[in-house]
């Protein structure tokens, strides 16, 4: 996705226009279009109608943004318009870092929860802890059921360099106590987690492509050559994309010189073509991609690079088929909107965008509609027409069509989800759960390691009872399966949830893929 921020004459120009247009004065008895008047003056017309003659008050600004919501849709589904605040919201994932004091949290029976500490930012060094409450922050109350999201970041985020002032109530102290917190640059990691599945296997979860990507790519992908990786996967499921320099960076790691990486084509701009250009240090590795049908855009264009080029499998679901070239041009109030310039194409020529010529409400419901016809869990379900099939250079038949199709198929697996939306429901119930047994046996945690708790703790009926009893206290009715108390499901949330609590994010994970059929058809792939 390319990212352009240019405050251009001609769109300053138009904000001031509208505004003016907004304030005018408007015939209240009728409104006359001469055949000269173009789209503009019908929009000052409209719009200046409306705020003059509505029943009711309206706000011309939200009027406007619906607008140009409505207008950039129409397009196609990728094109958009985003408010100063959105764009506030959307910059902090892509580049990388926000400033604040780097905690994760949630809001737990009215209280606010430090549920981990961002490696490298300011919380990390002042002596927060996880499970900590935060009570006050600059002397304002941080409790109540009223609290919501802009409250919270408007008196934790500032600054680079400003201060905090916290109240604290651990639980393993009787009386609150004070934390003063210089706010800094916190880093927002792409990498989810890094580690050995087995003495040759390595494994590397990428969560989106930001600014930072590529250098956090790479640093991870030497820490697991340092370790003897001889074969890696790459994790990409549920990577809804990001920049297409990252990916393209990226996709060079494991190509060779000259390969083809991705092209793109537009009514202005043409052919534009992305090669592998130097000396990848995964180009010997063996690599399978996992990919599944949340996986898109530049995860997408990695994935077919690799298909399309023979340099290894892929592994999944058929990807969701996010094809679209996006400029983003921000506007003078800090707004923005992205316009839809080009489509991506992989080497052999798929275009990767699956259709919306049926509009934008069956584009939404593609992937559940998807689930209905069995397409996630039947290959069979799913339909290629021989106008889109392909061959790639190995001679291995692809199909174009919308998204990236795995080269081994693995099906949606219904015993990873309890029945009723029941993980859903009981999301704050695990965190807290887990939460207060952290508390009570972190030190024999710590002391037991993570490689011995993967393989010798288990949870107890007692422990999903008390799960369950803590639930109820917290509002939630008994769980409406049966099979709650004996699913391996609700073991993994739980046991999961207290790996990230004592190892951060690398433990969730490890536990988590224990057992996952992606990862067990890659190492069997890998011992073929």
């Amino acid at each position: 996705m390319r990212r352009v921020y240019i405050y251009m004459p001609f769109l300053l120009g138009l904000v001031l226009a509208i505004g003016i247009l907004l304030g005018a004065g408007i015939n209240k008895r009728s409104i006359a279009f001469g055949s000269e008047q173009n789209a503009m003056q019908k929009i000052k017309a409209v719009l200046g109608y409306v705020q003059n003659n509505y029943v009711d008050s309206v706000n011309p600004e939200k009027l406007l943004e619906l607008t140009l919501v409505d207008l950039l849709q129409h397009l196609d589904p990728h094109s958009d318009y985003f408010t100063s605040e959105q764009v506030k919201k959307m910059s902090v994932q892509m580049k990388g870092s926000f400033e604040g004091i780097g905690i994760e949290y949630n809001f737990l029976r009215d209280t606010l929860v430090v549920l981990a500490i961002v490696p490298g930012g300011p919380s990390e060094k002042s002596g927060i802890e996880v499970g900590d409450r935060i009570v006050f922050a600059n002397s304002k109350l941080i409790v109540g059921k009223k609290l919501d999201e802009k409250f919270v970041q408007e008196n934790l985020r500032g600054e680079k360099g400003t201060k905090v002032s916290l109240k604290i109530k651990r639980a393993s102290k009787f009386d609150m106590f004070d934390i003063s917190i210089t706010r800094g640059s916190v880093p927002v990691s792409s990498v989810d987690g890094a580690y050995m599945l087995n003495a040759e296997v390595g494994y590397l979860k990428l969560a989106v492509f930001s600014e930072n990507s590529f250098d956090e790519f790479k640093k991870a992908s030497q820490a697991l050559l340092g370790m003897g990786m001889k074969k890696i996967v790459l994790d990409l499921r549920g990577n809804g994309g990001g920049y297409l320099a990252a990916a393209i960076s990226i996709a060079d790691e494991f190509l060779s010189d000259g390969n083809m990486i991705v092209y793109t084509e537009g009514r202005q701009e043409g052919i534009q073509k992305s090669f592998a250009t130097r000396q990848g240090i995964l180009e010997s590795i063996p690599i399978v991609v996992l990919v599944d049908e949340n996986s898109a855009s530049a995860s997408e264009i990695i994935a077919g690079a690799i298909q399309d080029n023979d340099r290894g499998t892929i592994v999944g679901r058929r990807t969701f088929g996010k094809g679209l070239v996006q400029e983003e041009k921000k506007l003078a109030d800090g707004s923005a909107f992205r316009l839809t310039i080009a489509r991506y194409y992989t080497p052999v020529g798929r275009c990767i965008q699956k259709p919306y010529d049926k509009g934008i409400v069956a584009y939404e419901t593609d992937l559940e509609n998807r689930l209905k016809q069995g397409e996630l869990i039947n290959r069979d379900s799913i339909h290629f027409s021989e106008q889109l099939k392909f061959t790639t250079p190995g001679g291995k038949t692809v199909y174009g069509g919308g998204g990236i199709m795995p080269d081994l198929f693995i099906p949606i697996d219904t015993n990873e989800n309890l029945n009723g939306g029941d993980e859903v429901l009981y999301r704050d119930v695990f965190i807290l759960w887990s939460l207060e047994y952290y508390e009570k046996h972190k030190t024999e945690l710590v002391k037991l390691g993570l490689k011995k708790f993967r393989s010798d703790f288990l949870l107890t009926d007692a422990m999903v009872n008390e799960l369950i009893s803590l639930g109820e206290s917290m509002g939630f009715k008994k769980p409406i399966t049966t099979n709650f108390k004996s699913s391996l499901v609700v073991r993994k949330y739980m046991k999961a949830f207290i790996a990230k609590n004592t190892w951060g994010n690398l433990g969730f994970l490890q536990i988590w893929n224990e057992n996952d059929n992606f990862l067990h058809n890659s190492l069997s792939y890998f011992n073929k």
